[in-house]
Order: C-alpha cells, then structure tokens, then sequence
C-alpha cells in the first residue's frame, strides 16, 4: 500500500529554502516543504497548498519542476511513502514562520545534513542536478525527536523520466 506525499525544495540563486521543523512528524529537523494530499487532491495541487501553509510562499503549479521520486519504507510495516520531489525556483512572497515551520536560507554548501533526514545526503546530490532520480529507502523505525532512523539498505538511480 502506497501514501502519496508532497516535498518543495524552494532554490534562489546558490540558497535552498529550508524549514525547522516545530511540530510533529520530523519535529527537530530541517527539511522541504511539502505533506499529505487531501481527498481528491492531484499530487501538484498538494505542493502548491503545502508551500503557502507552510512558509506562505504563493507558487504556481506550472512553477513545480518534478525532479524524483522517493520510496520509504519500515520494516514491519506494509505502508510505503512515496514522496514526489519539486523543485521550485519561481515564487511570490517572502517565506514566514508558521507554527510548524521556521524557514531559512542556506547555501547549497552550507546544508546543514548532520540536522536533517538521514537519507537526505545521499539523493541531494540527485536533486542538485538538473536531471531526475527515484530512490528507495528501507528503515528499521520512523524516527521521532528522541529517535533518528536506521537506514538498513537504499537504493537511488538517475532516471531518464519519471513517468
């Protein structure tokens, strides 16, 4: 059984966007933008909503630039995340805390992975290129903030399309 779920890297110029994460699933690291689809709700739509509540960032749909597509799985669990990656380099507005979400500026050298998802370090550099990837992850447990993830085997590719 697959979840389908949204995440925005938001670039300008040699900055990334990223947010600390407050509250909830992921509480204590810095990540993208992005979640959970609502009933009805195309994968792109999801991106577009999750950025304005998120950071109040106002992006267009035709503004999200599919870059990959990532599988994360737990052993024990049937349930697999499949998480759609964007990338997104034109926006209106500035970003703005919300109660989830504390957003900052970094530059592309200064990512602070040591603060982040342990698998993010291996398909960033799938992401900074301008080509696509998918990639698969396999955990021993979800993390939580007392908790960091194991990662038990993985597997990423570039690929020539997602379709």
């Amino acid at each position: 059984m697959k979840k389908q779920l949204t995440l925005c890297m938001v670039f300008k110029g040699d900055e990334i966007l990223l947010g600390f994460k407050k509250r909830g699933f992921g509480e204590g690291r810095w990540n993208g933008f992005g979640g959970k689809l609502n009933e009805g709700e195309s994968i792109e739509s999801a991106a577009v909503r999750e950025i304005q509540e998120e950071v109040g960032l106002t992006v267009k749909t035709e503004d999200l630039k599919k870059a990959g597509i990532l599988d994360f799985e737990y052993q024990n669990e049937q349930k697999v995340l499949e998480v759609h990656v964007f990338k997104i380099y034109n926006f209106t507005g500035e970003p703005v805390e919300t109660e989830e979400m504390r957003p900052q500026w970094f530059r592309l050298d200064q990512i602070p992975f040591d603060m982040m998802w342990p698998d993010d370090e291996h398909w960033f550099p799938y992401l900074l290129d301008e080509g696509f990837f998918k990639g698969r992850f396999l955990f021993d447990k979800p993390s939580s903030s007392e908790y960091t993830s194991e990662i038990l085997e993985f597997e990423i590719e570039e690929v020539e399309s997602l379709s």
